[in-house]
């Protein structure tokens, strides 16, 4: 039977948002409402006539409400298949009555979680009645109709007028997948606390993780690929997947990574002068820290304009006008940033296609989570890099010890390497990146990259030498040979920073003080792949 005429429903919710209205338009159809505890007591204050679940099973709620709705005569007017006539008989013999609808939605485990509450309570918050009414009626999709979220309560209303009080199978079908994707949420929700908060296991025997959409893409990486963007049902923070869209273009994925590696970036500087990244497939291609906005988004811009182009800027503090209007000089595909004054909207109106993301703060740098990748046949898991090296952590290794200024650029390059593809490569003169080499096989190469970028940025702005000349530069990871460090040296590099380890150590050493380099050792190492 592809139509089902409602005649009884049972509604049994934590959510009671748009309840009472739903409850109205079911008894004006002439359905027979069915309820428990808190929910029965909503819908009775609002007028509406109401029988307890305690009077179908013949059983009172008992133990703390724990039991109520796990009963032969719900779950059988949930499963029974209307058309098989040995279900009928058991119907008829049981004098169970069939149930048409079913409107439930869970206890809020995540939510009590969230509020940092204690085990017992995270525990008594784990809801089994409703998980087991919800999984029967999706079962029996084909005789019931199982709503999950308040949000689909105007989409069934809407069906049942146009129907004459009846869903149709198509919509049943869809509430089954959406009630199915439910509970198989809040149930990864609940081993995720189990495993993690409970158990303390970073990689438990069995890893879930429930996901929300939040929309669709134009595509993938490339034309040929479809994309979406997810959420995950646990949240962990904010960051560009909240970020309201003021302006512009739909995001693509390249968008939202770019986007995203750009404020993570950004994120470093937190609570500092202002500063500006930019970024380039993924690669910081600029980043400056100065007193004002506007000298940090020039001097971020001057290392490297050419590959700034159509490229995504992030700051740490809000947009203000004048800065808005230097970045719309130039063809900027998104910008993101942790608000933006009246001017720098203004300023980016008159760009239809820019992107503005305006976000909820920053992402913290040192979160604690994991990073996942799909390989062929697995997944690889492993905790995100919130590596955070600070100056005492800092070995000089050489006979110079670097200056302070030295110290700081050191710091400054170090902090932007660890966003780099490796091999990563930053030279940093002043506060501001003077050449980026990254994601070359080897490391020489990618000094070299760095070098070349930054004489290039000489020509360009007439400067009478690269930036290059009397900077720091951060290495990645160690160096196995002197020849990357030779080619930091040729560039004019006089301070080194790098994680040290190599078996090569003392010949990259040697060759730093006979080039009258300091180098300092980090022993933390940031691959980025």
């Amino acid at each position: 039977m592809a139509e089902i005429q409602i005649k009884r429903a049972l509604l049994s919710v934590s959510d009671k948002s748009g309840l009472v209205e739903l409850g109205r338009e079911l008894a004006r159809l002439g359905v027979e409402l069915v309820s428990t505890g808190g929910t029965a007591k909503a819908l009775r204050d609002a007028g509406l006539d109401v029988k307890d679940v305690s009077d179908i099973t013949g059983f009172p709620e008992m133990m703390d409400g724990r039991v109520k709705t796990l009963h032969p005569m719900v779950h059988g007017g949930l499963l029974a298949v209307r058309d098989n006539a040995d279900h009928a008989k058991a119907m008829a013999d049981h004098a169970i009555g069939a149930i048409d609808l079913v409107v439930v939605n869970l206890y809020p485990f995540q939510q009590t979680v969230a509020k940092g509450a204690e085990r017992d309570e995270v525990i008594e918050n784990i809801d089994i009645g409703g998980p087991s009414m919800v999984r029967s009626a999706a079962k029996n999709h084909a005789f019931v109709a199982i709503v999950t979220d308040p949000a689909d309560y105007a989409t069934l209303l809407g069906q049942l007028a146009d129907k004459g009080g009846a869903t149709t199978l198509e919509f049943r079908k869809k509430l089954a997948a959406k009630a199915f994707a439910a509970t198989a949420a809040y149930d990864s929700a609940i081993s995720q606390w189990f495993a993690k908060v409970d158990q303390g296991e970073k990689f438990p025997e069995r890893r879930t993780m429930a996901s929300r959409l939040v929309t669709t893409l134009r595509y993938g990486e490339n034309p040929h690929q479809e994309a979406a963007l997810y959420v995950p049902e646990t949240p962990f923070g904010s960051g560009v997947a909240q970020a309201e869209q003021v302006q512009g273009k739909e995001l693509s994925y390249n968008n939202y990574n770019d986007a995203n590696a750009a404020l993570e970036l950004a994120a470093e500087f937190a609570g500092g002068d202002p500063a500006v990244v930019i970024v380039k497939h993924a690669n910081p291609c600029g980043v400056a820290q100065r007193g004002t906005l506007l000298d940090a988004w020039n001097d971020a811009l001057a290392c490297d304009s050419v590959s700034a182009f159509g490229g995504i800027v992030a700051t740490n503090v809000p947009l203000d006008g004048p800065t808005a209007e230097a970045i719309c000089e130039i063809f900027t595909e998104v910008v993101v940033a942790p608000g933006a004054d009246d001017a720098a909207r203004a300023a980016f109106a008159r760009k239809k296609n820019l992107r503005l993301m305006i976000t909820d703060g920053l992402p913290d740098p040192l979160r604690a989570g994991v990073n996942q990748v799909v390989i062929a046949g697995g997944l690889l898991v492993q905790d995100r890099d919130n590596g955070h090296i600070t100056p005492d952590m800092l070995k000089v290794v050489t006979k110079r010890a670097p200056t302070e200024q030295e110290l700081q650029d050191c710091l400054f390059a170090w902090t932007v390497a660890k966003h780099v593809k490796s091999n990563a490569i930053v030279y940093v003169k002043d506060g501001a990146t003077a050449g980026i080499g990254a994601g070359q096989m080897n490391r020489r190469d990618s000094a070299r990259i760095a070098a070349i970028k930054a004489r290039e940025a000489a020509e360009q702005h007439d400067w009478a030498a690269p930036r290059t000349v009397g900077s720091a530069v951060a290495s990645d990871a160690f160096f196995p040979f002197a020849d990357g460090l030779l080619a930091a040296v040729e560039a004019g590099a006089t301070a080194v920073i790098q994680p040290g380890g190599s078996i090569r150590d003392e010949e990259v050493i040697k060759a730093a003080d006979e080039a009258g380099l300091a180098m300092v050792f980090t022993g933390m190492r940031h691959f980025r792949h």
